[in-house]
């Protein structure tokens, strides 16, 4: 595949980067400062921010599909997320690019208090709220359109991979904790739904309990 990542230099982006290409896939490489990701023969990087429509449309063209993974460090109110949904959708819908897999995670929509007690209780409410606001209203964009999109909601990001298998849930049961997941995880699960073609319309949380 040909894919266009938007957020490439971040944790998820970068393991991403790294994967497709070890699996023999194509990469153009968003970045706000490509002083930060070297091209290769399988990477392309092209300067530009995500919420950049022009940047987008100029770029979008032959990709089978995106993947939007971008983030910030701030922990007050944002637009960061809804604004690059917002610019994203019309580009892909006039470049004829239909498949979309964006990142949100724990604390969008129904996943919110399935974290573990210390995501839930400490994390959320002090540093993350803010962005989850924002990502709700992400995920709502891309839901109203026609888009083959999968919304993908990771677990709370550790360095350490736990041990069992990754866990998969497209509805929320109640009581459900999951607690931990790796970036590399993420990135890897994200290549297997697009090289699948599984998980379209829907909205998989995903992580360790």
């Amino acid at each position: 595949m040909r894919l266009l990542v938007l957020g490439a230099s971040g944790g998820v982006g970068s393991c991403l980067l790294e994967q497709a290409t070890a699996r023999g896939h194509g990469v153009t490489a968003q970045t706000r400062d490509a002083r930060r990701l070297p091209s290769t023969k399988a990477t392309h990087v092209v300067a530009g921010s995500p919420s950049d429509a022009a940047f987008l449309r100029r770029h979008l063209g032959g990709h089978d599909a995106v993947v939007l993974c971008i983030g910030v460090a701030t922990i007050g109110r944002t637009t960061v997320f809804s604004d690059a949904t917002e610019a994203l959708i019309p580009a892909m819908e006039a470049t004829g690019v239909a498949r979309l897999v964006a990142v949100t995670g724990i604390g969008a929509g129904d996943t919110r208090g399935h974290g573990g007690w210390f995501y839930n209780l400490i994390v959320h409410p002090l540093f993350t709220r803010n962005r989850y606001v924002d990502k709700d209203r992400q995920e709502a964009a891309i839901e109203r359109t026609n888009l083959d999109w999968t919304i993908v909601r990771p677990a709370p990001f550790s360095t350490k991979t736990a041990t069992g298998p990754l866990q998969v849930f497209t509805a929320v049961p109640p009581g459900l904790q999951l607690r931990s997941i790796t970036r590399a995880e993420v990135a890897a699960f994200i290549l297997d739904i697009l090289e699948s073609g599984t998980f379209i319309r829907q909205k998989p949380f995903i992580g360790h309990a």
